[in-house]
């Protein structure tokens, strides 16, 4: 030491004297993450509990109703919107407010069971093509542009003509029978990227089986692009399902659905123009929902857009 100054003289400064520790904090994961952004999407959270409201008075708004759906009343038939009918009559005297609520079931019905059924076969083909790739890929890849080339509105009269029906099995089929395609497209550009990673890599070394590759570890990591895809997909099978009902190919009596309705109505479109406005609207509504809710999840599940 040097002259004047001792050891006693310095104190150590430093961890010893404080209370050491590591910063805690919850992990936040993927899917939570993405629901927090989500909610900060005002637009996106509106339209999602005006589709939930939608969607519940489907099943319960009949509930609110005196009248069956199928009840006939002439001396009540094209009633204006009233105490008693608050949406009206229709030209048999039925109550348009019944009937639009349970028409509404199988419009969205239609909807989501359509959307269900070409995201799951458009992943599985999209991710089997990815993961073979080469010629395999070629081939599937041409079969999907033929069957989109085909008009879908042709499909749906060549199916309707073939099973002589025009029931809601029959109408859900001929839409989903090639509108799996651009789902099976999507699915197998972003699969392709992923498949380059590591650790499909090491999936194949280790001679993991292709099917299981591909529900493991190509469709979880495209889950995301999926539900966006999914989520979009909706309004187009319920719009598809209205403009067919409307044209006569779809839903038919004794179901009904919005499209029937609107098309029902518009044959007295000038003398009784209320008739029309609700399904129409309630068709507008729930499109623009999903239309919205699907951008919302977009910005909410793509990293690329995270800020």
């Amino acid at each position: 030491m040097s002259e004047g100054l001792d050891k006693n003289d310095f104190r150590i400064i430093g961890p010893e004297d404080v209370e050491s520790g590591f910063m805690e904090g919850e992990t936040i994961g993927y899917w939570r993450s993405g629901w927090l952004r989500f909610r900060e999407n005002k637009t996106a959270l509106f339209f999602l509990a005006l589709l939930v409201l939608i969607i519940l008075l489907t099943f319960i708004g009949p509930l609110f109703s005196m009248y069956d759906m199928e009840t006939v009343n002439i001396a009540g038939k094209n009633e204006w919107p009233g105490k008693a009918h608050w949406f009206g009559t229709d030209r048999l005297g039925r109550d348009l407010f019944t009937r639009v609520w349970i028409g509404g079931r199988v419009s969205v019905m239609i909807g989501f069971l359509g959307a269900f059924v070409v995201s799951a076969v458009g992943c599985l083909y999209g991710g089997v093509s990815a993961y073979f790739g080469g010629t395999v890929d070629i081939v599937m890849m041409r079969v999907v542009e033929i069957l989109r080339s085909v008009p879908h509105l042709l499909v749906v009269i060549m199916i309707s003509v073939v099973f002589d029906s025009k029931s809601i099995p029959t109408l859900l089929f001929a839409m989903t029978v090639t509108g799996w395609c651009a789902t099976a497209q999507l699915v197998r550009a972003q699969m392709l990227a992923i498949s380059a990673g590591e650790y499909v890599t090491a999936a194949k070394l280790m001679h993991v089986p292709p099917i299981k590759i591909v529900f493991r570890h190509l469709i979880p990591n495209s889950f995301s692009v999926i539900v966006v895809n999914t989520t979009f997909s909706i309004p187009g099978f319920i719009f598809g399902e209205s403009f067919l009902s409307y044209v006569g190919l779809g839903v038919q009596p004794p179901d009904t659905s919005w499209g029937a309705l609107a098309a029902s109505a518009s044959e007295s479109l000038m003398l009784y123009p209320y008739q029309v406005f609700p399904p129409t609207l309630l068709i507008a509504l729930t499109m623009l929902c999903f239309t919205l809710i699907g951008d919302g999840l977009r910005d909410a599940l793509d990293p690329k857009l995270w800020r």
